[in-house]
């Protein structure tokens, strides 16, 4: 019992530390907090479920052919990759199929898909750890909580969103060759990624280095991925909320709140800190509609849907019944 609690708090707290990020960093327009944690959920119940079948499956002709070392190294390298992904990219598949009004821009594949991993890399350190506690002790456990939780702590979160990087991509894109493409090559990236992890690993120390690369590479292309998609969405509630000013649905200092994350938060935490909690959920509520009224009108536009203006309509309205100043 004491093994899990110890493994269970290594887990869970820069888990829980990471989601936060990962959910701050979504300024203009959170993700609703249900689909998020059902997301998480996914990944850290079903998605290690299936893993663990499929992993212990498809393994077995390499354990057989191979012994028990080249067999677990190929099974890491060549089985777990390919399996592990697809079971999470199935998340983002049902959102894709089910949700996918909520996909509003690249971040928001982003985000769903970082959810995911890191459910299913939470639930497999747990794993991991007691393990390493059960056979070299805490020194060993320490060890491997620094390397699994904080070095490469935001591994599986890397992966899995580039297969919701390519889901974003096939939501917003009017090209039918780049709908059926762009999931496959998330996913194919998400793959390679971990293939490479996995592999480097394996060798030891020297080669480890490599995986250090791939991790902290993957971390840099993430960032940049996130901050263009950000710049991204400032853009287009400039651009699409600018008429919105025009028609008189919103005064011009609320547009300038509007399209400036800094402004929001700065507005929400000033209500926030004096204790005026209705003023500050409504300022959130108030914004959060102004972008989703932006990004659908940016998606009319792609598509000429009957949808999207449908969205337009109804969130018009509601910005107006707020009558938020």
């Amino acid at each position: 019992m004491e093994i899990f609690l110890y493994s269970l708090i290594a887990a869970v707290i820069p888990t829980l530390l990471y989601a936060g990020v990962i959910y701050w960093v979504d300024r203009y327009e959170r993700e609703p907090l249900w689909l998020l944690s059902a997301a998480f959920l996914w990944g850290a119940i079903p998605s290690i479920i299936l893993a663990l079948i499929f992993n212990e499956l498809f393994s077995i002709p390499f354990y057989l052919l191979a012994g028990p070392e080249m067999g677990h190294f190929l099974t890491a390298s060549l089985i777990a990759p390919p399996v592990e992904e697809i079971v999470k990219g199935l998340a983002l598949l049902f959102i894709f199929l089910f949700w996918h009004r909520e996909i509003d821009s690249w971040l928001d594949g982003i985000i769903y898909g970082a959810m995911v991993g890191m459910g299913f890399a939470m639930v497999e350190n747990i794993f991991y750890y007691m393990n390493e506690f059960a056979t070299n002790g805490f020194e060993g456990f320490s060890i491997l909580v620094v390397f699994r939780g904080f070095v490469f702590g935001l591994n599986h979160a890397f992966y899995t969103a580039m297969t919701g990087l390519g889901i974003a991509i096939a939501r917003l894109s009017p090209s039918r060759s780049t709908r059926l493409l762009a999931p496959l090559a998330g996913l194919s990236l998400a793959i390679f990624l971990h293939f490479l992890h996995n592999f480097s690993v394996s060798f030891g120390n020297l080669l480890c280095l490599v995986a250090l690369l791939v991790n902290w590479g993957s971390a840099l292309f993430f960032l940049v991925i996130i901050g263009w998609s950000l710049a991204q969405e400032q853009r287009w509630i400039r651009d699409y909320l600018h008429e919105e000013v025009e028609l008189g649905l919103i005064s011009e200092e609320q547009y300038e709140v509007a399209t400036s994350g800094f402004a929001r938060l700065q507005r929400r935490l000033g209500y926030l800190f004096s204790g005026q909690l209705r003023n500050y959920w409504q300022t959130r509520s108030f914004y959060d509609r102004c972008s989703k009224l932006a990004f659908r009108k940016h998606h009319y536009e792609l598509f000429q849907d009957d949808a999207s203006q449908e969205c337009i309509t109804r969130y018009r309205a509601e910005i107006m019944a707020m009558d938020y100043q």
